[in-house]
């Protein structure tokens, strides 16, 4: 009934990623994303391969697509224990399709050594990951996933267990500020400096964000640093569609010590092109970024070096990049922003977003299974 086959050639690459297309066809907040982006992000030139192997595989019924999965290796964070991912899992109801689909996945990740299962990552924990389990009933904000609600089932009934939920927040960017974080602000305005980054030096100014980024996370759950070339990369494409007032770096006593960065919420933007940029769909995307802009916008990164953190400093200097890029993006006409992903855990950061107005809105999961 369905053949299962390797991602090896242009073509079992374009299936890959337009298999799930199929499965939305009557799914309102399914958002295509665009070919020529996937084909870029699963390009061997992607930094991300630099230290990292992935494999997909595409099912087919009748010859056309209609169900995949990857699986990946990132030697950055393994050391001993040697652990593998799984992601871009997007299949019908179908529980032995599914069995076969995660066996595959599985297979060949034992093949190279690896004992755990983890997931769906897609690729990494930088980029999309979790499986959707609350929230169906709105678009995903750009870089987040979307999903169907029987995916959690077919990971349960394959051995997985859920190790790790995460959620997004949206919040009314012109909500006013509360009068704790008013006073929170004003005990450390002498010594925080906020500036928006600096274009000509702009290959610097990610460098610094980058390392930010990988003190500030070191300690979170399945935490995988950026290495420059990701995150000089990861910039530069941002840098194309955000203004620069919506990146803010904080710094103490002149040490570049947080930073918040602002996207416009792209999937806004691209939701009628379809996933394709030609012949009209570069036009199109340009003009709602640069001119009528989104309503929506998402926080995707922000990081405060782990130095200030457990200090008064710590939630001083996040509200403080925070509070900026927010109050840019009211500016620009935005009406709904997204702080996401945090992890469940992550109680500081879940309660600045209740403090700044923000309510859960979706939550993602997380999974693993011993293999072997």
């Amino acid at each position: 009934m369905y053949q299962i086959e390797r991602v090896v050639d242009r073509q079992t690459l374009r299936d890959f990623i337009t298999a799930p297309e199929a499965l939305y066809q009557n799914d309102p907040n399914y958002i295509t994303p665009l070919l020529w982006e996937r084909q870029q992000a699963l390009s061997p030139k992607n930094p991300y391969f630099s230290h990292a192997q992935w494999q997909g595989w595409v099912a087919y019924q009748n010859r056309q697509p209609v169900a995949r999965i990857s699986a990946q290796i990132d030697n950055l964070p393994n050391g001993n224990d040697i652990s593998g991912y799984f992601g871009m899992f997007e299949a019908p109801d179908d529980s032995a399709l599914a069995a076969e689909l995660l066996e595959t996945a599985e297979s060949w990740l034992a093949e190279q050594g690896v004992i755990h299962s983890s997931g769906p990552f897609n690729l990494s924990i930088n980029q999309e990951v979790g499986l959707l389990v609350d929230g169906f009933d709105t678009p995903p904000f750009f870089m987040m996933p979307h999903g169907l609600p029987y995916y959690e089932d077919l990971l349960l009934e394959n051995g997985y267990n859920a190790v790790q939920d995460l959620v997004a927040m949206v919040m009314d960017p012109a909500h006013p500020n509360p009068p704790i974080m008013q006073r929170l602000l004003s005990r450390v305005a002498d010594r925080i400096t906020l500036r928006p980054v600096d274009r000509k030096r702009l290959t610097a100014e990610l460098d610094v964000m980058c390392d930010i980024f990988n003190d500030a996370w070191a300690g979170n759950w399945g935490f995988v640093p950026f290495t420059l070339e990701e995150f000089r990369r990861l910039g530069r494409e941002l840098f194309l569609v955000v203004p620069k007032q919506l990146v803010q770096i904080a710094e103490v006593d002149g040490e570049p010590a947080a930073f918040c960065v602002m996207l416009p919420n792209i999937n806004e933007a691209i939701a009628d092109l379809n996933g394709r940029l030609l012949p009209i769909g570069w036009a199109k995307l340009l003009w709602r970024i640069k001119v009528k802009f989104p309503k929506t916008s998402r926080a995707p990164l922000m990081g405060v070096r782990r130095k200030f953190q457990n200090t008064p400093m710590g939630p001083g200097l996040a509200f403080a990049v925070m509070d900026v890029v927010r109050k840019r993006t009211a500016e620009l006409g935005v009406t709904q922003l997204e702080m996401s992903w945090i992890l469940e855990s992550n109680h500081a950061m879940r309660n600045m977003g209740l403090v700044m107005g923000a309510v859960e809105n979706k939550r993602y999961r997380l999974y693993d299974k011993a293999l072997g």
